[in-house]
């Protein structure tokens, strides 16, 4: 059985009011989709980087996160990807909610008004308590790192 938590929402400008808030747009759905609340449209260059803005802060429940990831389509289709991804909104954070958006692609791409842009994960977090030890137990790839393990 799927829990459900509840996770306050404001919109920060009156401005987007029309904007839809995050939502699951099929029932198997693992993410949110979020929007651009941008006033028409953003042009992201190639090779540019652009802070977009969604128009919105959270109120995540204690133990919980938000992780921002990008949009399938928008990769393979633009080459439009999210930097820093997974991003972290931590509980604790009420600031507006903005996506690093980065275009890989060939061809400039043009985000619209209300256009769908990232997906919202949410997830349990769980904290460690840190021990220093001057040792630690051995494991069957100790250090072997960094493509130890071939190609295949």
């Amino acid at each position: 059985m799927i829990k459900e938590i509840y996770i306050k929402i404001k919109r920060l400008n009156n401005e987007f009011n029309d904007i839809p808030l995050p939502s699951y747009l099929t029932k198997g759905s693992s993410g949110l989709d979020v929007r651009a609340a941008i006033k028409d449209e953003l042009l992201i260059h190639v090779g540019e980087i652009s802070l977009v803005s969604t128009n919105l802060s959270f109120e995540i429940p204690e133990g919980y996160e938000i992780q921002v990831r990008p949009r399938s389509g928008l990769a393979v289709k633009h080459g439009i990807g999210i930097l820093n991804s997974p991003g972290t909104i931590d509980s604790d954070y009420r600031g507006e909610v903005k996506i690093i958006m980065v275009n890989f692609g060939k061809e400039d791409y043009k985000i619209l008004r209300g256009e769908r842009i990232a997906q919202l994960i949410v997830s349990k977090v769980y904290t460690a308590k840190i021990i220093e030890s001057t040792e630690l137990n051995d494991s069957e790839r100790a250090e072997g790192g960094f493509g130890h393990t071939g190609k295949s």
